[in-house]
């Protein structure tokens, strides 16, 4: 059974004490795959050292998080297209619009999220959009940006019916992760209704541990009660929802 975990952030510093041995306790329950979003300039080292350490399994997204859209965000974008000009990535992402925290640098999000989008276009690559508060702010940005190029996955989804429908019209596939098995998640409640060839899983370690961790530093083994979860969802068997979710991400990354 080969399980995809299609976003986590394994160069986080949340891992430094036990990264190998972390990364060891995911591929010893079947993970295999693990794609790495990008946050800002200041992670590439790390993500290019965890490519080193695991060749056949790592591999690395290219972008600019909304929430480290700042005043240098010119700078950062170069950053990101230099690098996206430089060398192999698998997607465009983690990018998107922020607005839990911040909304001082709304604009500057829309347009290094449109800048970025149109860079993945060119490059025939996916996009992995984090969205936060910003449903009708991404969807408007979308919306500017639809065609026969844009792909990719809505990451850590946690809208409605209505709103998964609406990511899939834009060809993203949902990803789905600790959210899933929280008691007040709600996804739960509509996911049977979305066809499991739009599902994609994740874990955006070390971040929103699924149930029974939650509140605890997620890992990408932990992936595994998110597979649960769907199995019961889905009513379909652990290595259905493996092959199934895995065979997506390969549609989605290309490899």
């Amino acid at each position: 059974m080969i399980i995809t975990d299609t976003h986590t952030h394994l160069y986080s510093e949340q891992f430094n004490e036990d990264r190998n041995e972390m990364i060891q306790r995911a591929i010893d329950v079947g993970v295999s795959r693990f794609f790495i979003p990008a946050i800002d300039s200041t992670y590439l080292n790390a993500m290019l050292d965890l490519e080193t350490a695991f060749p056949e399994n790592i591999f690395l997204m290219m972008g600019l998080h909304p929430t480290h859209v700042k005043e240098n965000v010119a700078e950062e974008l170069a950053f990101v297209k230099t690098w996206l000009d430089k060398r192999k990535f698998y997607a465009v992402g983690e990018i998107g619009i922020d607005l839990y925290w911040d909304k001082t640098f709304l604009k500057q999000q829309q347009h290094a999220f449109k800048t970025q989008i149109q860079w993945a276009k060119e490059k025939n690559l996916p996009i992995v959009i984090h969205c936060r508060d910003a449903f009708d702010e991404i969807f408007e940005v979308l919306e500017t940006e639809n065609d026969d190029k844009l792909f990719g996955i809505f990451h850590c989804f946690s809208g409605n019916l209505e709103q998964a429908k609406k990511a899939i019209s834009y060809n993203m596939k949902l990803g789905i992760g600790g959210v899933v098995t929280f008691k007040n998640g709600k996804i739960d409640q509509f996911l049977n209704e979305i066809p499991m060839e739009h599902i994609v899983l994740e874990t955006d370690a070390p971040y929103l541990a699924p149930t029974p961790f939650r509140g605890k530093r997620n890992e990408s083994g932990y992936i595994t009660k998110v597979l649960d979860k769907l199995v019961d969802i889905y009513n379909l068997s652990p290595q259905e929802i493996a092959a199934i979710t895995t065979q997506n991400s390969k549609n989605i990354f290309g490899i």
